[in-house]
């Protein structure tokens, strides 16, 4: 039977193999997506010990692996061997669980990542080989056995091989990140001529920072960074390898998931100018409180040069405390006229085509803003910009006309047509704030029919839930005409929040996927009709 053994034991291989290497893909993406960090990590794999960690199809292969024990001991072990080939062919076959034929974004195979990919493959053989060595002799029933053994514990500890590869890679990874930043502390050292401008807040730093940017080019060289470069390896690729010898101005976020997260930002590129934009729920999750994330946001101003410019958003309580901890002058900005402050916006309309408002400043003077952003705290963003260019010395009708031209970043409120319908994009990392301003702005839109797609909003901890059912009853306030929610466990407390406001059930679909919803839309929608894509959740929550 040995040649037929060998036969049915490639075939198996084949199968588990294939499932082998894509569960280990699968965890090499989740990593990825968990920003490398093993906490949060280890975290997804305890809330998804049953759909991803350990499956059904592990436990029909424990069982096999019993029943072929008690075969070898009692019954023919040769009939054993053979039969167990083809059932585990059957039990390993399935591997839809870890497709990646939908990714929103799909795994990078960086270098950082190909480093971690070849330690991962190699610990993920090496059961496969013991298993092999112990069995001895390749096509007896002894070596069946403990092939197969081999290959259940390969697949199994799939999350388990990525976790100890990124333990073993650790001190490499951090060698050369400090070896990233070095590089970008000696660029900045020899730049004594370079203006270098932070932005932090939970949310409209991005928007802001491209506001700034196409203002302050009315009179200086810039470089925004692209995106959400707000972390120390995103910042040392920009000033390691964007940042150009003309430019004057140095444009930088600086984000946080952790308390210290500024501090580590600021040893690497200390501001001249300091902006922080607010303080609210995000980040709950890792930060644990508001209280922190205002400790944390306001160490910006702290670490900030000596006598360096500190823009504040005077509107926010948080913010407005922080101007104890600024090192030098602090303009103070208000969208509602807050007193004691510097530069405020007043006379505001909206509309589904932007906003207008009168800006004034500290001097008195005062320049009407038109721009086709959305949203009031856009107005906000643009008076830290404006706030910003005043102590760089443009004038208020320079940033007046600069503003015409903003256009809206990515995914934040994005306006655009697809056909007769109307899409308004806010699908990046929303904010209960945002959130709500955004179901105002749809609930202005004129025309056909209003429809919402959200899966709501995390890393808000304990808050979670109920801001999320708040969102529910905001979207029911609003007479939304009809709300697709995706993800059915993810949604219940926006389900929970549209029930209790008597949102009609025939208005609500619930689907699995931001794919289903798409598939969901294409028949019901008609000219004329508005969607708000309403924040979209990387595939880890999904």
């Amino acid at each position: 039977m040995t040649p037929l053994l060998v036969v049915l034991g490639t075939v198996a291989t084949a199968f588990a193999g294939w499932r082998i290497a894509r569960r280990t893909r699968f965890f090499l993406h989740l990593f990825q997506l968990e920003t490398y960090k093993l906490d949060r990590y280890g975290r997804w794999l305890a809330d998804h010990l049953r759909d991803a960690v350990f499956r059904l199809s592990h436990l029909a292969g424990a069982s096999l692996l019993i029943l072929a024990a008690a075969g070898f001991s009692r019954a023919d072990p040769a009939w054993t061997a053979l039969l167990l080939f083809p059932a585990w062919s059957l039990a390993f076959i399935s591997s839809r669980r870890y497709r990646s034929d939908q990714e929103k974004k799909p795994l990078a195979f960086t270098a950082r990542m190909t480093r971690l990919a070849v330690p991962t493959g190699l610990l993920a053989v090496l059961p496969v080989l013991l298993g092999a060595m112990v069995g001895g002799q390749t096509g007896t029933p002894a070596s069946a056995f403990w092939y197969v053994l081999g290959l259940f514990v390969a697949d199994v500890g799939a999350p388990l091989w990525v976790a100890m590869a990124a333990l073993l890679m650790q001190p490499v990874e951090s060698a050369i990140q400090e070896g990233f930043k070095n590089d970008a502390r000696a660029t900045l050292r020899k730049r004594s001529d370079l203006t270098v401008i932070g932005i932090t807040g939970s949310y409209g730093k991005t928007s802001t920072k491209f506001i700034l940017a196409e203002l302050l080019r009315q009179r200086y060289s810039v470089y925004a960074t692209p995106s959400s470069y707000n972390t120390p390896m995103g910042m040392c690729l920009a000033i390691n390898e964007k940042l150009k010898p003309e430019h004057q101005v140095l444009v930088l976020e600086y984000g946080i998931r952790y308390r210290g997260d500024i501090q580590e930002l600021c040893d690497i590129a200390r501001p001249d100018i300091s902006i922080i934009t607010t303080v609210g729920l995000a980040h709950l999750e890792t930060m644990g409180s508001i209280e922190n994330i205002a400790t944390e946001k306001g160490d910006l101003v702290e670490y900030m040069k000596p006598d360096g410019t500190t823009v504040l958003n005077v509107d926010n309580d948080y913010v407005r405390h922080m101007e104890s901890r600024a090192p030098g002058p602090v303009w103070r900005v208000s969208v509602d006229e807050g007193e004691g402050a510097d530069i405020t916006a007043r006379d505001i309309s909206y509309g589904t085509d932007g906003a207008s408002f009168t800006v004034r400043d500290d001097a008195g003077d005062e320049a009407v803003f038109q721009t086709c952003l959305l949203g009031r705290h856009n107005v906000l963003n643009i008076v830290l910009a404006v706030a910003v260019g005043r102590a760089m010395g443009l004038r208020l009708r320079q940033m007046a006309h600069a503003v015409r031209r903003v256009q809206p970043v990515e995914h934040r409120l994005q306006l655009r047509q697809e056909g007769d319908v109307t899409i308004i994009d806010d699908a990046f990392n929303s904010n209960p704030v945002g959130a709500r301003n955004a179901v105002e702005i749809l609930a202005r839109m004129d025309g056909g029919r209003r429809v919402i797609v959200t899966p709501g909003m995390v890393e808000l901890g304990e808050r979670q839930w109920e801001e999320n059912k708040a969102l529910g009853a905001h979207i029911a306030a609003h007479d939304i005409d009809l709300a697709v929610l995706v993800g059915t466990e993810q949604t219940k407390a926006l389900q929970a929040g549209l029930q209790e406001a008597d949102y009609p059930a025939d208005r609500m679909k619930v689907v699995d996927s931001l794919f289903d919803a798409q598939d969901f839309l294409k028949p019901y929608l008609a000219s004329g009709d508005v969607v708000l894509y309403e924040n979209d959740l990387p595939d880890q929550y999904q």
